[in-house]
């Protein structure tokens, strides 16, 4: 599943105009990595949220925004998971 995940995320950051080639699951998504902003951090979210089901709150869009993209595609695939067990 987190590769799944991975590969979604990657594709929509593509879709989103940022440079992915260089990208690895060390990156960052906030400044100094993928260099997200606020708007295309929040954009990113609700594609994950529509695609697998997972919410993220509102307070958490700056710790998203600290997370590697190996953390975050961990992160959503441990929550896509809880969410398959309570079905």
């Amino acid at each position: 599943m987190r590769d799944q995940v991975r590969t979604f995320v990657v594709e929509q950051l593509a879709d989103m105009n940022y440079d992915v080639d260089e990208l690895d699951d060390d990156t960052t998504l906030g400044p100094s990595g993928v260099d997200l902003e606020s708007l295309a951090l929040a954009d990113l979210a609700v594609r994950v949220e529509d695609r697998y089901g997972v919410k993220f709150a509102d307070d958490e869009s700056e710790k998203l925004a600290l997370m590697t993209v190996g953390e975050f595609t961990t992160m959503v695939a441990d929550r896509v998971a809880a969410n398959s067990d309570k079905s």
